[in-house]
């Protein structure tokens, strides 16, 4: 195996530019490089094919050339240019200070998308997450008309029958400046348009990691009621079936079994 790349602090543009050329091909779709300790089998299998195994082919089918890249830490730094905050992130073998932490980012080079993972440090069930949550954003940049319509469709029965609660802080603080800011809160606008996109990204997370992992929804008082998150599941159920195998409700895994 070759040797790691050494690399003690670097942006994540000239990162991903530097070593492109040594992606490691999964899939059509997939490639990777590791910058992290090498990975043993069932490292790979654990980061990388098993999460790929377990995406729908819809949502494959979606997305764009994807290389995925391994790093130790991700340091935020916040700076400002000509009057804007604008921040930088950077790859470093170094672990940063708690608040200059980041674990997942990514870069674009024409049609090909870079993610790029911090493990160290990281729980295999966090990066988990953060993995399919940054898949779930892509294919929010690209979700058909049926999905927009069948999906927005269930937020507007949510809001006429003033279901509280989301799925994540993202699409909770969404919704609640939603609410606040409308007096038609299911009327056609930007404000609604962002939310239901965000609303979905989230619950395409909770699906995906679903599908890959056994994982429980916990409960509180801004996580969305269990009837209605079913209700959502389903219909991604629908518009994105799982791969042969997989399973996404308890019943599924009964007649799997």
């Amino acid at each position: 195996m070759a040797a790691q790349p050494d690399i003690s602090k670097v942006s994540v543009g000239q990162f991903a530019e530097r070593f492109r050329s040594e992606m490691i091909p999964l899939s059509n779709t997939f490639s990777y490089f590791c910058a992290t300790v090498p990975l043993s089998e069932e490292d790979l299998k654990e980061y990388l094919e098993e999460p790929i195994a377990a995406l729908p082919p819809a949502i494959s089918a979606l997305l764009p050339k994807v290389s995925i890249m391994l790093v130790p830490y991700l340091e935020r730094v916040d700076g400002k240019e000509k009057g804007a905050v604008h921040r930088d992130e950077f790859v470093c073998t170094e672990k940063p200070p708690e608040n200059r932490l980041s674990w997942a980012t990514q870069v674009r080079f024409d049609s090909e998308e870079v993610l790029v993972f911090a493990l160290k440090d990281q729980e295999v069930s966090e990066y988990h997450y953060r993995f399919f949550h940054v898949l779930a954003r892509l294919a929010g940049d690209l979700w058909s008309d049926e999905a927009q319509t069948r999906f927005c469709g269930l937020l507007r029965e949510e809001l006429n029958a003033r279901v509280h609660g989301e799925v994540d802080e993202e699409s909770w603080h969404m919704k609640q400046a939603l609410l606040r800011r409308e007096t038609n809160a299911r009327k056609e606008n930007k404000v609604f348009r962002d939310y239901a996109r965000q609303s979905f990204i989230d619950t395409l997370t909770l699906y995906l990691h679903g599908i890959c992992c056994d994982i429980d929804v916990e409960t509180g008082p801004r996580q969305l009621p269990s009837r209605y998150l079913r209700k959502r599941l389903s219909v991604l159920h629908d518009l994105y079936p799982p791969p042969s195998g997989y399973a996404v409700f308890p019943e599924h895994q009964e007649q799997r079994g």
